[in-house]
């Protein structure tokens, strides 16, 4: 949490604003507020980059297998897909336990603070984490409210619960620094202010808070009263819902308010009768209406009484349920949407979706309670609305901002039904784009440069690379060597080097099945989850980027489903050796499960409201849930999709390709920032991409420093074929300008310029070639993260080079072209297209 010095915990005086500021921003507020957390929480977030420190020199002779001796190796049916169809997309993976070599421990450093026993395992990664997690009294965000239980502290001194929506005026930001090219390095929105705070008399000192129901998309928080069993309020705590709704239990209403109310207009019955309408006015100047709807007999319609500027009380022994909503400044209609979708309210919501060629739609679809002839009111995010199949249909102009993803628009329906046009089911393993779709084919003089660097890979340590201790850092070797068996098979078609390579691979990656593994995997069975035994063993809980904590497992296993998706493809005898297939299917399972089992809850790691995956695990945090790399989400729905083809699981590879399509949408509108952004504050968007983006705040920097390199490559890597999907030629071409690394990329060292170098393809794939090819003299190893490989960047590189999605290389390898007619007549130029002597082309 913020400090409460004069400056609140700000990275500089000048980027703050300080409490008498403030009060030009919130009218007439009077209490303390913990303000915004402007300095970057790294508790429990390590700081290491993401690359080992491992050499890749050649370290080990190079034996050629006799590919004589090998039975029934090399794929049995090619890895392009034409067509799909998949009716229910979310169907099992599997349904058994781990296997028998992952141990089960129930001793998780974690406690299930308040958490009531559920049939359900756990979710772990979800936005109302920090109710269970800490001191219990961090921030709860919804969109576009957010909610905290103040404890008994706070501007209230409540122990209620508090809510909160905040406009674009009162977010703090920072100034630019040298690692950004925006005007902000960041904006946050402020903590701690109690603009009305739902409660009761009988809340006081001793009041518990407990959650019910944890689901992917809701729960239920519980105050119970001290010295009671049963809760005084509960709280069905929905994404997107449109009021904040409490249900009493018999108690005493009441209705603070940390920033004070001018006064209380009593509106009258509405809905039939059933339900009492109030208008508080608050002191900064928002109205924020109050719905009552008791289910006691014999309730007198109007007994809320303001009893001071902070306060109104409702009737004792009342039982039934209050809603709370904000009325948008200026808005004239709001009052009237939001009366007609007054006393219902969401209480659960479930997903179903479906997938026919290259067309995929999701339905979200709300459990609903209270008077369930009216229809629900729920807030849709700009992704969402773009998505709609059927377009304005329950649209209304009640519009809240958000905190980090833009106006929320209010939508009266009891289910959407959203839909994506264009997956990539085409997408394979070879590069890709998609105008070219897998490009598969390259010139001679690229194949013998990709062999030379794939026999010099393959030299490397590949069992020491993939064993440092670190499930991120092993994955990500794993998959560098699977990309490369994979490009000399299929590419270069040198198989004999592709299954040298490959047996090794299985070999390091039966280590990891076998849990023989620096830090092996246990089963918890206190969350339900695949983690390392790291933390268990050290006491750190940041030990391997924070494994043992659920942080990053979308990122740590994607790469071994990937790796894993590629060995079963060139091997599929594999598959069916041992508990190969069945690890597999657990790290999925862990990270990614389709449905909710008896060992594993439901979609751990992507967010389908939200349309991308949240990295953050058990560790309480001021600024909720949050992601780092939006290149490594992407990454890990693009291993299920190609995982679930390689074992014929349709619907994980439909749902994969479905996943790719929402994130697309999504982090091109909260992650990758083109000049035309509306999404985003104009003010940050400069930066092009969001750096960390917090669930409160974006902040453009990353846990383990704030180099542009850093910045801005942890949204590149890994360089896949699901890249060019997410960061569009128009992107890298404005992120590249922005941050002139045509010329600062020359003194970016280590990994991190093989990456910079890599992403240029996406634009200027001659160049990138050049550079990878050593053609320009300036390629080293040490350029490489521990992910990458030269084979595998020559591959891609040259396949963007020879593919029509860089319009500069088009141009560039024309003119080339041109110049050489009169000297070689007929000359091939590029796979697939030869030029003739009078300057036409024609593709073959």
């Amino acid at each position: 949490m913020a400090h409460k010095e004069e400056h609140w915990g700000c990275r500089t005086a000048a980027a703050c604003i300080t409490p008498t500021h403030w009060t030009n921003i919130v009218s007439r507020l009077k209490c303390f507020s913990r303000g915004h957390e402007t300095t970057l929480q790294t508790s429990g977030n390590p700081t290491d980059q993401p690359f080992p420190t491992v050499s890749f020199q050649s370290s080990v002779s190079l034996s050629l297998i006799d590919t004589a001796t090998l039975s029934s190796v090399g794929p049995t049916a090619t890895a392009n897909v034409t067509s799909i169809s998949a009716e229910n997309i979310f169907q099992p993976i599997a349904t058994d336990a781990p296997p028998p070599q992952i141990l089960s421990r129930s001793d998780h450093p974690v406690p299930r603070l308040g958490i009531q026993q559920q049939q359900q395992r756990l979710q772990t990664n979800k936005f109302y984490a920090n109710l269970f997690l800490g001191d219990q009294t961090n921030g709860v965000w919804t969109h576009p409210y957010s909610v905290t239980w103040p404890k008994g502290g706070g501007q209230t001194n409540s122990w209620g619960l508090a809510v909160l929506h905040v406009e674009r005026t009162q977010l703090a930001t920072g100034f630019k620094t040298s690692s950004d090219a925006g005007e902000w390095n960041f904006f946050a929105s402020p903590i701690g202010i109690e603009p009305i705070v739902l409660s009761a008399v009988e809340l006081a000192d001793g009041t518990t808070l407990t959650t019910d129901n944890l689901e992917a998309f809701s729960v239920n928080a519980n105050l119970v009263a001290p010295g009671g069993t049963m809760p005084t309020i509960t709280f069905p705590l929905v994404q997107g819902m449109g009021f904040v709704t409490g249900k009493y239990n018999s108690a005493t209403p009441l209705i603070e308010s940390g920033v004070g109310i001018r006064n209380v207009t009593y509106a009258g019955a509405i809905v039939n009768g059933a339900t009492f309408k109030y208008r508080v006015h608050l002191t900064s100047g928002f109205t924020w209406l109050v719905y009552v709807t008791p289910l006691n007999e014999g309730y007198d319609q109007n007994s809320f009484t303001l009893l001071n500027p902070m306060a109104i009380q409702g009737p004792s022994g009342f039982g039934g349920y209050i809603q709370i909503a904000k009325v948008p400044a200026d808005n004239l209609d709001a009052e009237a949407v939001y009366d007609g979708s007054a006393g219902v309210y969401p209480v659960a919501a479930t997903i179903t979706g479906s997938v026919d060629g290259t067309t995929g739609s999701y339905t979200l679809s709300w459990t609903k309670d209270g008077t369930t002839n009216q229809p629900l009111l729920m807030f849709a995010l700009p992704h969402h609305t773009e998505s709609l199949v059927d377009g304005s249909a329950g649209l209304t102009n009640v519009q809240l901002v958000t905190t980090t993803k833009g106006i929320a628009t209010a939508v009266q329906a009891d289910s959407w039904t959203l839909q994506e046009a264009e997956l990539p089911i085409d997408m394979s393993f070879a590069p890709w784009t998609p105008s070219s779709g897998s490009i598969e084919t390259l010139n001679l003089d690229v194949i013998a440069a990709i062999n030379d660097a794939g026999t010099a890979e393959l030299s490397q340590n590949i069992s020491k690379q993939t064993n440092v201790g670190s499930a991120y850092y092993d994955g990500k070797a794993l998959a560098k060597f699977a990309a490369i068996a994979y490009v000399l098979h299929e590419i270069v078609h040198n198989t004999t080097l592709a299954l040298t390579g490959l047996q090794r691979l299985e070999e390091a990656f039966a280590l990891h099945i076998n849990n023989q593994q620096t830090f092996p995997l246990v089963y918890d069975t206190a969350w339900g989850g695949a983690a390392s035994i790291s933390t268990y063993l050290t006491g750190n809980s940041g030990e391997d980027f924070g494994n043992t904590y659920y942080n990053d497992h979308h990122f740590h296993y994607g790469y071994f489903v990937y790796a894993a998706a590629v060995i079963g493809y060139l091997n599929p005898a594999w598959l069916t050796q041992g508990t190969n297939k069945d690890w597999v299917n657990m790290l999925a399972r862990d990270y990614a499960n389709p449905v909710s089992d008896s060992h594993y809850p439901f979609s751990r790691s992507f967010d389908w409201y939200s349309g991308h995956s949240w990295a953050k695990g058990l560790y309480p945090s001021s600024d909720g849930k949050d992601q780092e790399s939006s290149s490594e989400d992407t990454l890990a729905s693009y291993a299920l999709k190609m995982w679930g083809k390689v074992i014929n699981d349709k619907n994980m590879e439909a749902r994969g390709n479905l996943m790719l399509a929402v994130q697309r949408r999504s982090l091109q509108k909260y992650f990758l920032y083109t000049d035309d952004n509306t999404v985003e504050p104009a003010e940050f968007i400069g930066n092009k991409v969001s750096g960390i983006m917090f669930e409160n705040k974006i902040d453009h920097t990353t846990y383990f420093g704030n180099k542009i390199e850093y910045i801005q490559g942890i949204h590149m890597l890994p360089l896949l074929p699901m890249s060019t999907l997410i960061r569009t030629s128009e992107f890298v071409q404005q992120e590249w300008d922005a941050y002139s690394f045509g010329t600062y990329v020359s003194t970016v060292q280590g990994g991190w310029r093989g990456v910079l170098m890599a992403n240029l393809a996406i634009i200027d794939p001659i160049t990138s070639y050049n550079f990878f090819s050593n053609a320009s003299g300036d390629f080293n190893y040490g350029f490489l993260d521990g992910g990458a490989s030269q084979t595998w960047y020559l591959a891609w590189t040259a396949a963007l080079r020879g593919s029509s999605y860089s319009a500069k290389a088009k141009r560039e390898e024309s003119i080339q072209a041109e110049q050489l007619v009169d000297c070689l007549g007929s000359t091939p130029v590029s796979e697939g297209v030869s030029v003739r002597r009078h300057g036409t082309t024609d593709e073959k």
